[in-house]
């Protein structure tokens, strides 16, 4: 039997797909929003803190409520270094991340991945929405895609696994199941 191996195909992942960002500052203290192709932070935000990191500064850290996310990882790898991750469901809201850089503290709403391309573009664009109103629609989107989700999986209960926060001391917060 002969073995051929070709040397030039490449082990490495294919270069994730920019991200959708609208770094238009908007009421509300946005600092812009970010349509993420999936929930899936492990793929999704190496990409996110590549792009804001020319711009912001070195992403050092992100958090996110874990409300809408169903996989959160302890750190990202960008450019050779890492951003830690972490989360909270009282100090952060459910369509909001705040990303730590060099440059200081910002928040992007996060326009949910299931979300409709016209819908996606009217929020970018702001059409004289204010970021009250730009939270209720990502508010309306996730409900949607909950329903949907409902209706095509047979129904949808609450993971029965949440991490714990950063830091924490090994019990589970009120409320959630290990």
């Amino acid at each position: 039997m002969t073995v051929i191996i070709d040397r030039t195909a490449s082990s490495r992942r294919a270069p994730s797909p920019p991200a959708r960002l609208c770094l238009t500052p908007a009421p509300g203290g946005l600092d812009g929003m970010w349509w993420p192709r999936s929930r899936a932070l492990t793929r999704e935000l190496p990409a996110l803190t590549a792009a804001l990191g020319g711009l912001w500064g070195r992403i050092t850290g992100v958090t996110v409520n874990p409300d809408h996310w169903p996989v959160i990882p302890r750190w990202v790898s960008v450019a050779g270094r890492t951003a830690r991750v972490g989360w909270s469901t009282e100090e952060q809201d459910p369509h909001r991340m705040t990303l730590f850089s060099t440059g200081g503290r910002r928040d992007v709403l996060v326009i949910p991945p299931e979300t409709g391309v016209d819908a996606t573009a009217r929020l970018m664009a702001g059409d004289g929405t204010e970021a009250p109103g730009r939270k209720e629609a990502a508010d309306e989107a996730d409900a949607r895609s909950r329903e949907e989700a409902w209706e095509t999986d047979g129904g949808a209960g609450p993971p029965s696994f949440r991490p714990r926060p950063i830091g924490s001391t090994g019990r589970s917060p009120a409320g959630y199941r290990r």
